[in-house]
């Protein structure tokens, strides 16, 4: 399922994915238990400009997509991954962007953003653990 929001509405995360939860049972097709969140960015670097959000499951096959869901194809590329772990998921996202990116040699691509949430995930909890796939290129 997928959302529109602008920075700083997080609001709209929590409400997709209390529509997602419940329907998740819905997709016959799924590959694993893991979660995926993603954000797809027109403009990564307009902080102003809205931008789709995810709730997902990875599936075998986009054939049989369930009534008022939508798939999507993540396109391959080079990612940086790092483990994110607590409740501060935007901590770890700036620091990313002002500590790691800029010493990197990389700059982000324009492709989506994702996080992949699977069994070290603890929704709500200090302990949890999920995997930041971020969208890179050489400079």
């Amino acid at each position: 399922m997928k959302s529109q929001m602008r920075r700083h509405e997080y609001g709209h995360i929590v409400a997709l994915w209390k529509r997602f939860m419940p329907r998740r049972r819905d997709i016959t097709n799924v590959v694993n238990e893991e979660l995926v969140a993603i954000q797809n960015y027109e403009n990564p670097n307009d902080a102003e400009q809205p931008f789709t959000i995810w709730a997902c499951v990875e599936v075998s096959d986009v054939e049989t997509v369930p009534e008022q869901m939508h798939s999507l194809t993540i396109p391959g590329g080079l990612y940086a991954v790092f483990r994110h772990k607590g409740m501060d998921a935007g901590a770890t996202y700036r620091d990313i962007m002002n500590e790691w990116l800029p010493s990197s040699g990389y700059a982000i691509a324009n492709r989506p953003h994702f996080q992949v949430m699977g069994a070290l995930y603890k929704n709500g909890s200090p302990d949890s653990e999920e995997d930041f796939y971020v969208p890179i290129r050489t400079l």
